[in-house]
């Protein structure tokens, strides 16, 4: 990825952004993070050897461009009314000005509705891009969505992103296209734990960035982009098949695994707080995520041929066995490593 001091140069910059707008006490600092944020990625996701990362980083620069300008002006509508006292003691007008704001957060972000930017853009970028775009890239819009919540909007938001993240990535080939749906669907989980505890989202976001680099990891160690490449890939050894499926399965969110820690705090404190609907439209929906994992890990576990294929030339050397390892690891002992420092 870092091939010339250029790309290296636009990462840092692509953090400094985000830190910008995390650490910012105004809106306007806050969009001049969100826009070098912007401006820093696109040089990342443009590679001349792929010739859908033009039209990913077209996508991306159109629809990002729309919600910084959108969330420029809202943020002048809202100081200019901040200014009319007799306006701001109405508490629906300044509730308005606050969803145009959070609404723009929610298109940076890729939660449904606002998502039909996000699975495209990710079947044009390589992995590492991909795993850039589905976590750093999400820490400034959810933090600054964070400062000010509407529990009636955000509930509709949580049902939309766990509904289309599930249903959207049944019919998919493509393991871009199904990270990008399983990033929709986590997304919506992640709002929940906003609404319900204030830093328990950052707990969710964590854990789902640590699972998230172990699937990328494993991905583009083995050069994998669609579901019928898991036939043809190394898996003669049953450690890289049990890896894949532990990984998976914790990304879903089954109950040994690490994954499975985030999903039962909100859980809890949704239920705390009563969002009884709410929370049990969200475990029904989850149920079908672990579908399409559970039809990857069958493909990758039933299916061995033996026949030579096309990319055995792919080296998997011992430093990416180890890590593969390692990263399996925490997401099989996490929760219960967690479980004994809690009660000890």
């Amino acid at each position: 990825m870092f091939k010339n001091s250029t790309k290296l140069l636009f990462f840092f910059t692509l953090m400094m952004g985000t830190l910008i707008s995390v650490s910012s006490n105004s809106w306007l600092s806050a969009w001049m993070g969100l826009e070098i944020n912007l401006l820093s990625f696109i040089p990342l996701m443009i590679n001349t050897n792929n010739l859908m990362s033009t039209e990913a980083s077209l996508k991306y620069f159109l629809t990002q461009a729309l919600a910084s300008s959108v969330l420029l002006f809202s943020v002048i509508l809202f100081m200019y009314l901040s200014q009319i006292e007799w306006m701001m003691e109405n508490i629906l007008t300044t509730n308005y000005s606050f969803l145009m704001i959070n609404s723009t957060l929610l298109l940076k972000s890729g939660a449904a509705p606002f998502h039909f930017w996000f699975p495209g853009v990710m079947e044009g970028l390589n992995w590492m891009n991909n795993l850039i775009l589905m976590t750093w890239q999400k820490i400034a819009p959810l933090m600054l969505i964070s400062y000010y919540i509407l529990p009636n909007f955000f509930c509709i938001i949580i049902v939309l992103s766990v509904l289309f993240g599930s249903l959207g990535g049944l019919n998919q080939t493509s393991l871009r296209k199904l990270m990008a749906f399983s990033s929709i669907n986590h997304l919506g989980w992640l709002i929940a734990a906003m609404i319900s505890k204030e830093s328990l989202w950052e707990i969710y976001f964590l854990i789902y960035s640590l699972l998230s680099f172990t699937m990328v990891f494993i991905f583009n160690s083995f050069k994998l982009f669609n579901i019928n490449q898991i036939f043809s890939m190394q898996m003669t050894s049953p450690i890289n098949k049990i890896c894949l499926f532990i990984s998976l399965l914790s990304l879903g969110g089954l109950p040994p695994f690490l994954g499975f820690l985030p999903k039962w705090l909100v859980i809890q404190s949704m239920t705390m707080n009563n969002f009884y609907l709410v929370i049990f439209l969200m475990v029904c929906l989850t149920l079908i995520t672990l579908y399409f994992y559970m039809r990857i890990c069958y493909a990758s576990f039933m299916m061995n041929y033996w026949t030579p294929m096309w990319n055995n030339s792919i080296s998997y050397n011992n430093f990416n066995m180890k890590m593969t390892l390692c990263l399996t690891s925490f997401s099989m002992f996490g929760l219960i490593l967690v479980n004994f420092f809690f009660f000890f």
